[in-house]
């Protein structure tokens, strides 16, 4: 069978059913047109229907035409979660031109960079007191030419600390600049294959790279989850959901699943500028929310709660897990306390998201990332000839193809090359497939450590060490060993009033669980770890804020995982 976990797929669903493509601005008017005064953002308790949306939308992309920031020009966007970017991001797009999203969490290198790199001179940002300062800079550098200025209380006062908008005929405020703005006779024609998006990676290594993600890649994206969800929809009499969005609307995860998803399905999105746990909370025990996507520190957060048993999560029917692997005890808390199966699927940027997710009916697959969804083909190959595919089982890299995969880096020919075998995209993830067609993921290829010749996933051991009762958050890194090479590191954060634990007591912890070269070395207790912009643990920042260390000779590769 080419596709074998297409037998687990929800009835009436085929790994071959059609794909629809189109343009972001399209994929709004239809969704205006058809759902009209229904309510597609609540935002500080504001309703804004699908049809005002779509009005607010064409204001914006009135003005960035009458701007002259239409065709072949990025319009960057420096913005947190409220309307401001759904207006933006839409408004640009509709005039012609290409976003690039800036995450306010950035450093000052990564966001100069990305705006140098894109070529975008005019950035859209808010006079909240936590973006403007920064746009402030990029404009005194020359890094941009004009700032537009939303301003955060056009959205109700909430006591936010703002930024005054100095006098500078560079910045205008978002009001002054739709004042007067007016329809044209007819909008810039859009191709499904135009750059609509340059979503920057996160730099793992070295400085970002900027995924160029056209029209169609994003369509093709929502589609795929359109056509893997449609069953359930169906049984449920598709009911128009109310969907939490925690997750930053500058993050590729939430741009696919929770905005352009929930718009073309009619739900309403209900907008968060930030994650607060009791926030959320009450978004499900009052006002009933039945969709709930997060990455793995929110369900972190929420299974952490000390009175979770009495909590009533009952409005929810579907949650997600993504942005990085789930720990499975996590997964198993809050499946023993609250009756809840949540499962993590895969996917990335250069993806807009989709890659696998797990069925409704199925095996029960503990630790896996689900079955590639329809449409997108992956297969597993060798770390040393990505051309070589390896059988089930058989540990290797991970490659892609489909519809939403991209189809390079923007000005980085090289590398763009590098990352294809053909049409197949290499993620740069290691894992395996089981006879079932489901994926496992063991870790990132750059993650590695090399110790004693064997390779050690440091995935791995952080799921085991999730099991330990005082372990609250774990990052595992490779440090330099004189004897094996290289060996792993565990840096914990501990739960609240857990006591510390000796290395020797994590490693009679660990015994049987890990194999004996994979039992970490050393053992640090930190009172924060590192996280991306978007929250995720992050492996990256911590190996950098380690103090340099000679490096160690590494011995040959071997022995597998």
């Amino acid at each position: 069978m080419t596709h074998p976990g297409e037998q687990y797929y929800p009835e009436g669903v085929h790994w071959d059913d059609p794909i629809a493509r189109g343009t972001l601005p399209d994929l709004l008017s239809t969704a205006a047109a058809e759902y009209g005064v229904r309510p597609a953002i609540e935002y500080r308790d504001r309703a804004i229907s699908y049809a005002e949306l779509e009005a607010m939308v064409e204001v914006a992309a009135a003005s960035f035409l009458r701007a002259g920031y239409g065709a072949n020009h990025s319009v960057a966007l420096f913005l947190g979660n409220s309307p401001d970017h759904p207006v933006n991001f839409f408004g640009a797009l509709k005039a012609g031109a290409r976003i690039v999203h800036l995450s306010p969490l950035d450093g000052a290198i990564a966001l100069s960079h990305k705006l140098s790199d894109s070529g975008a001179r005019v950035l859209v940002t808010s006079d909240l007191a936590t973006l403007l300062p920064t746009a402030l800079k990029f404009l005194e550098k020359g890094l941009v030419d004009r700032l537009i200025v939303c301003q955060d209380d056009d959205w109700g006062a909430v006591g936010n600390p703002h930024t005054p908008i100095p006098d500078n005929p560079a910045i205008i405020t978002f009001r002054t600049f739709t004042d007067g703005a007016v329809r044209p006779a007819a909008w810039p024609q859009l191709a499904a294959d135009d750059v609509a998006l340059l979503q920057y990676t996160g730099g793992t290594t070295g400085l970002p790279k900027g995924a160029m993600l056209s029209h169609g890649n994003l369509t093709s994206a929502v589609s795929v989850y359109d056509v893997w969800g449609r069953p359930s929809r169906a049984e449920r009499n598709n009911p128009i959901e109310r969907v939490i969005c925690v997750l930053p609307l500058f993050h590729i995860f939430a741009l696919t699943v929770v905005l352009l998803s929930s718009l073309r399905r009619g739900h309403l999105i209900s907008l968060h500028q930030r994650f607060d746990v009791e926030a959320v909370m009450r978004d499900i025990e009052v006002k009933r929310a039945t969709y709930f996507p997060g990455v793995p520190t929110m369900w972190i957060a929420i299974a952490s709660l000390p009175d979770l048993d009495k909590r009533d999560l009952s409005s929810l029917v579907s949650v997600g897990s993504g942005g990085a692997p789930l720990p499975v005890e996590v997964a198993r808390i809050l499946e023993r306390r609250v009756g809840m199966k949540l499962k993590s699927g895969w996917g990335m940027t250069e993806t807009c998201s989709p890659g696998t997710a797990h069925p409704k009916e199925g095996p029960d697959k503990p630790g896996s990332i689900g079955l590639m969804l329809p449409g997108i083909e992956m297969d597993v190959v060798a770390l040393d000839d990505p051309r070589k595919i390896l059988p089930v089982g058989v540990t290797g890299e991970i490659r892609i193809r489909g519809p939403n995969v991209t189809k390079g880096y923007w000005n980085r020919p090289k590398e763009t090359a590098e990352a294809f075998v053909g049409d197949r995209f290499l993620t740069g993830d290691i894992g395996y497939m089981d006879a079932d067609g489901y994926f496992y993921l063991v870790d990132r290829k750059k993650d590695m450590i090399i110790s004693g010749g064997f390779n050690v996933y440091p995935q791995m051991i952080e799921q085991a060490m999730y099991e330990h009762p005082a372990v609250h958050e774990v990052i595992v890194i490779g440090i330099p060993d004189d004897y094996r090479g290289e060996a792993a590191k565990a840096f914990v954060k501990l739960r609240a009033g857990a006591a510390a634990f000796s290395l020797d007591e994590l490693k009679a912890f660990l015994a049987g669980k890990l194999g004996k070269h994979e039992i970490p070395a050393a053992l640090e207790f930190v009172d924060e770890l590192p996280r991306t912009s978007v929250g995720k643990l992050s492996r990256h920042e911590l190996r950098n804020r380690q103090p340099a260390q000679p490096k160690q000779p590494q011995l040959a590769t071997g022995g597998g995982s």
